[in-house]
C-alpha cells in the first residue's frame, strides 16, 4: 500500500532516469503505453505528447449531471431507479473522500508501486457499495450512435482497461472491491422529429467483470521502457500493429528528410 505520508510534487514532466522521486503516471498514460510504447516513450521520456483531440464538452456535461443525479440518492442512502431496474443490489457509496477520488487533475485515487517507483493515479466517476461491503467501481460513458451498446462485447478495450485500473487502485488502497464493475452508458438519440432545444438519451447499465492481472506486469515493462535509452520501434504495441500517429510521423519524417537532402544538393 502507498505510504500515507507520501505527497507527490506538482506537475508531471519527462521521466529522469537519474531521479529518485516517484514518477507520476496517470491512468491514461498506462493506457497509452498498452496502446503504443513508442508514443508513450516520446511522451513520458522525451516530453513530446501526441496532438490532443477535441474536448468533448457535451460528454462532460452529461457526466456532471449523472454525478448530481446519483449524489441525490447518495445523500438519502437510497437506491437509484436504474439499479432497481437492472436488479443491482447496491447504493451509491457515501464517503467524504469521494470528491478527492473524482478529482483526476489533483489527487484522485492513487498508489505508489514501490518496486517500480511509479506513482499511479486516476479519477473515477462513481463508487457504489453492495450489502457485502464491496465497492463497485462505476464509469459513465456518453455517445451518440444509431445503435448504442448494451452488453460487455460492445465495450472498447480501452474502456475495459480503464475499469480494471480503477479496480486495481482501490484494491491496492486496501478496499474490498467487487469483481463486477458497471458502465452507465448514455446514448444520445438522433431520431427525434426536431431538436426543440433538448436532447433525448437512452441509458443502459452494462456490467463488466474486470481482470487486473495484466497491470503489474505492464508497470514493470513501462519502467523498463522509461529507463531504456532505446526508443521502442513502430508496431511494438500490445495489439501488435503500428499506431496511426507513428505511421504519420514516420511518413512525414521521410518526406521532410528527402526534401532537406534535395535542397542541400
Amino acid at each position: 500500500m502507498a505510504p500515507k505520508e507520501y505527497k507527490p510534487k506538482a506537475g508531471y514532466g519527462p521521466f529522469d532516469p537519474a531521479g529518485t522521486e516517484p514518477f507520476r503516471v496517470s491512468r491514461s498514460k498506462i493506457d497509452l503505453f498498452t496502446e503504443c510504447p513508442r508514443c508513450a516513450y516520446l511522451d513520458l521520456r522525451l516530453g513530446v505528447k501526441r496532438p490532443s483531440g477535441p474536448s468533448f464538452t457535451l460528454n462532460n456535461a452529461v457526466d456532471e449531471l449523472l454525478k448530481r443525479e446519483f449524489d441525490i440518492h447518495r445523500a438519502k442512502g437510497t437506491q437509484h431507479p436504474l439499479l432497481k431496474l437492472y436488479g443491482v443490489d447496491a447504493i451509491p457509496l457515501a464517503d467524504e473522500r469521494l470528491e478527492e477520488w473524482r478529482d483526476a487533475l489533483r489527487r484522485g485515487i492513487s498508489y505508489l508501486h514501490v518496486s517500480t517507483n511509479l506513482f499511479i493515479r486516476g479519477g473515477i466517476d462513481d463508487v457504489w457499495i453492495n450489502p457485502a461491503g464491496e465497492l463497485i467501481i462505476v464509469d459513465y460513458k456518453a455517445t451518440s450512435k444509431k445503435e448504442g451498446p448494451s452488453k460487455e462485447e460492445d465495450l472498447y478495450a480501452s474502456y475495459k482497461r480503464q475499469m480494471e485500473i480503477y479496480q486495481w487502485l482501490f484494491r491496492k488502497n486496501g478496499f474490498s472491491v467487487s469483481p463486477a464493475g458497471y458502465f452507465v452508458y448514455v446514448n444520445g438519440r438522433a431520431d427525434a422529429k426536431a431538436f426543440d432545444g433538448k436532447l433525448e438519451f437512452d441509458i443502459v447499465l452494462i456490467p463488466y467483470a474486470g481482470d487486473d492481472a495484466w497491470i503489474e506486469p505492464a508497470l514493470v515493462k513501462m519502467k523498463e521502457m522509461l529507463v531504456s535509452e532505446e526508443i521502442p520501434g513502430i508496431g511494438t504495441s500490445f495489439s501488435g500493429g503500428p499506431c496511426e500517429y507513428c505511421t504519420y510521423r514516420e511518413a512525414a519524417g521521410k518526406k521532410l528528410l528527402a526534401l532537406h537532402q534535395k535542397g542541400k544538393k
